[in-house]
């Protein structure tokens, strides 16, 4: 394993690219999955690393020594970092010191939609993105696709808040929603507070496609006038509406809960 001291080493300057610029994770196609379990199940779901990368105190650790040791086996490059250059790429707070370096799934869209699949509509927050690719994955609905605008996927922000969602998924991104949504041969749903019709009168036990959009502004005005019809999800307290992922995973749910009714 070779070990890496030098913040001038070209190598290093590339993985901190990778750990701070979405422009560069972009254009090199690659991305970072940091922590232990992303990288676990990255290797059970999906295979080999391009490069796996530690910190030289965490070999001590038996999680990351048992997944080096997976890595070394397939011939997986593995590199060992001082601690604080490590420090200075890893974006989690008091991580075990493992990552590893993957090419960026490209995805195209389906050509039509007609199994259950979450449209989504220039969604902004990480957080938000990876919550919902966590539900989705549960769910079982394994096709995302992203608008223009929406959040880069596979930004380490996302990873970390879809705990391993993605690698179950078909993620497209940089899409035109609306020619999906009029050729869809499923029903498009899309959640407003202000629709009449409730969730839970709706019937899902057939597939349909969710349309969910941006925190502030919702789905645009274009997608709801092409979506099949607006549903809302009724509530009690004196809020105006649910924070999307929220709402996500209510929607998603419901659907499951009439899939596996009897």
């Amino acid at each position: 394993m070779k070990t890496i001291t030098s913040r001038d080493n070209p190598l290093y300057k590339d993985l901190k690219q990778l750990a701070t610029s979405s422009q560069a994770r972009r254009k090199s196609g690659r991305s970072l999955l940091d922590g232990v379990h992303l990288c676990e199940v990255y290797l059970q779901q999906v295979g080999k690393p391009a490069f796996c990368v530690v910190s030289e105190p965490s070999m001590a650790n038996s999680e990351v020594a048992a997944v080096v040791q997976v890595c070394e086996a397939a011939h997986v490059k593995c590199i060992a970092l001082a601690e604080s250059l490590y420090q200075a790429i890893s974006q989690v707070e008091h991580g075990v010191g493992l990552m590893f370096v993957v090419d960026t799934p490209q995805v195209s869209p389906p050509s039509v939609l007609k199994e259950s699949a979450i449209l989504l509509d220039g969604l902004q927050d990480p957080g938000n993105l990876g919550s919902i690719l966590r539900s989705a994955a549960a769910a079982g609905v394994r096709h995302v696709v992203c608008s223009k605008g929406t959040v880069f996927s596979w930004s380490p922000k996302v990873l970390r808040a879809g705990m391993g969602a993605h690698f179950a998924l078909e993620i497209a991104e940089n899409v035109d929603l609306a020619p999906l949504i009029q050729s869809s041969k499923i029903p498009v749903l899309a959640t407003s507070s202000h629709a009449n019709r409730r969730l839970y009168d709706v019937n899902l036990a057939k597939p349909v496609a969710w349309l969910f959009g941006h925190e502030g502004q919702g789905v645009s005005e274009e997608l709801l006038g092409l979506a099949t019809e607006s549903v809302s999800i009724p509530h009690l307290g004196p809020v105006e509406s649910l924070n999307v992922a929220a709402s996500a995973a209510v929607c998603l749910f419901e659907q499951v809960r009439q899939r596996t009714a009897g």
